[in-house]
């Protein structure tokens, strides 16, 4: 069994050109920053890393990851394993501070990123998927960012998915209306046909 923890750090808004495809640019949308925390029999894997600063947004009720997850009782240095969804600051800034665990992350991803990342980190590339354990993978998608990857996670009746930033808002899916800020707007139009069917729980990163 994996036990799936939604860890909340901040809260600001975004766009809504930014969120749904054709969106107003002047309409704002309450968003959240979120990291996941998978728990195994034998592994605490975060995915994720999250962000110490985030310049240009409005940040609220910010406490940063690490303390975040402190207030869950996990600290740094317990992570045995990183998985980065995508290479865009607040989903990898923060990697520099899990040193004990092993980093994985798609291997255009690791080229954009690679500045962020401590140099003695055991990092792991992949190129359109790796399994992590046991009913855990990251699958590259491609839609958000040239490498951009979602977490498939599996041993339940229906597969769970976490979405990284492929998708910002459950209305994405239910509406099935692509997110607009796609690197491959084909790609992302597909992750939300496949991932809006029904056939999958999607949970997602920044959706309040």
């Amino acid at each position: 069994m994996i036990d799936i923890i939604p860890v909340d750090y901040a809260k600001s808004v975004l766009p809504e050109s930014w969120v749904y495809e054709n969106g107003s640019e002047a309409k704002k949308l309450p968003i959240v920053f979120r990291v996941y925390l998978l728990k195994t029999e034998n592994r605490i894997i975060l995915v994720d890393a999250g962000c110490e600063t985030m310049p240009g947004f409005d940040m609220r009720d910010f406490i940063g990851p690490v303390k975040a997850l402190g207030n869950k009782g996990i600290s740094p240095e317990e992570i045995t394993d990183l998985i980065i969804t995508h290479a865009h600051h607040d989903h990898i800034e923060c990697a520099k501070y899990f040193k004990n665990a092993a980093l994985y992350i798609q291997k255009d991803e690791y080229e954009a990123g690679k500045g962020y990342l401590a140099d003695r980190m055991n990092i792991r590339t992949f190129d359109e998927e790796m399994q992590i354990c046991g009913g855990v993978k990251a699958v590259k998608i491609g839609g958000h960012s040239k490498g951009s990857s979602i977490v498939e996670i599996t041993g339940e009746d229906k597969p769970q998915i976490i979405a990284g930033d492929e998708c910002y808002m459950r209305d994405c899916l239910t509406r099935q209306i692509p997110t607009g800020m796609a690197y491959n707007r084909e790609k992302s139009r597909a992750f939300i046909q496949k991932y809006g069917s029904g056939e999958y729980t999607v949970l997602l990163c920044h959706d309040i």
